[in-house]
């Protein structure tokens, strides 16, 4: 199971679940993810939601979350406190972005998106900029010949290293590059590494792939335990190296490999203090969650009162207490890993403290 737990860690993983409860009872929505389109300018190999050029489901029209957002949600949070994230698919194949962002900067809320950075020109970042835009999230999986390949797109790498250089440059935004690691690029993380800090990258999350979506078709993605275990190796040597401030994405519970790999704590936020309306009208937690624990839909039921009396199962964790979590000696910090992690028929699909080999 990997490093064992020190008492410190137990005390600080024990301090950590308390303050989960008192978050749970007051519900304060902190991020709000807007799944504005699941069209996408790429069709990458590791896409857990399947995204594609063309879709059955139409783009949400602006009017419909601005609707909910005005009337639903904003008298009962203050703007300034709560980061709506707009997500996709690529979002960028939007072409109103810039005024959804704008109306979004002028109600007061901070915003940000992710992108694969395809449609990033320089003028395109120049109107986010004029927009408000607060916060970016770059993907970046690796050398040219492994980013090609995830991403089937021969222009793919030099269009995301292009708008790495240009956020970099500008130096206004909250920003980050996050990286799958795959079998491929793991041997060469700290060449990686050297390559990201050349650019100007300062914030770097790393996550593994597991098998779900479209992900789940190939094997030659996928980490062995050996090779998940060196990977936290490596971001623990980086984060105490401290030339980039290097994390493991919110994955899962990591036992002795906590507060290393991770500036806190593994905690699951999802239908806590994060939200999402997708792209239907879906209200869930955050837009990782692709089984079915949809909360309800804007189209018929009041986001805010979905948000204060249901997510029953988000925030009461007791129901997953079941097949390898039943025994578990980490249920406590742990409470069955990240909804993110189950199928439609509420079965944990990985468990990350099992994998860790040392």
């Amino acid at each position: 199971m990997g490093k064992s737990l020190s008492l410190r860690k137990r005390l600080v993983l024990k301090l950590y679940n308390r303050l989960r409860k008192i978050h749970v009872e007051e519900r304060t929505l902190k991020t709000l993810f807007w799944e504005c389109t699941l069209r996408c300018n790429l069709q990458c190999r590791h896409c857990g939601s399947d995204c594609r050029v063309e879709v059955a489901t139409p783009d949400m029209h602006a009017d419909d979350f601005f609707n909910v957002l005005d009337n639903q949600i904003t008298p009962h949070v203050n703007p300034n406190e709560v980061l709506v994230i707009l997500s996709g698919g690529e979002v960028l194949v939007r072409k109103d972005i810039e005024q959804i962002g704008l109306s979004l900067y002028h109600r007061g809320y901070p915003w940000g998106l992710v992108t694969n950075g395809m449609a990033l020109t320089r003028s395109r970042f120049e109107s986010l900029l004029d927009a408000g835009i607060h916060a970016m999230t770059i993907s970046l999986d690796g050398f040219e010949e492994h980013h090609r390949y995830i991403r089937g797109h021969r222009d793919s790498f030099q269009r995301a290293v292009e708008a790495i250089r240009m956020v970099a440059e500008d130096g206004s935004l909250a920003w980050d590059v996050v990286t799958c690691v795959t079998p491929a690029l793991l041997p060469r993380l700290e060449e990686f590494k050297e390559f990201l800090y050349d650019l100007g990258v300062r914030e770097w999350r790393l996550f593994s792939i597991f098998p779900h979506g479209r992900a789940a078709e190939d094997a030659s993605l996928q980490l062995s335990d050996e090779e998940y275990t060196d990977m936290m190796q490596f971001i623990e040597q980086c984060r105490n190296e401290g030339k980039i401030a290097t994390s493991y994405g919110c994955e899962g519970f990591l036992g002795g490999y906590e507060l290393a790999v991770r500036p806190t704590p593994f905690e699951c936020n999802a239908g806590v203090n994060t939200a999402s309306i997708r792209v239907n009208g879906d209200i869930s937690g955050c837009t990782s969650v692709r089984a079915n624990f949809t909360q309800g839909n804007i189209y018929r039921d009041n986001f805010w009162d979905v948000w204060q009396n249901r997510f029953e199962k988000f925030r009461n964790r007791a129901w997953a207490r079941k097949g390898q979590c039943a025994e578990c000696a980490m249920w406590q910090y742990c409470e069955g890993n990240g909804l993110h992690l189950y199928d439609d028929d509420e079965k944990l699909m990985v468990c990350h403290y099992n994998r860790l080999t040392r």
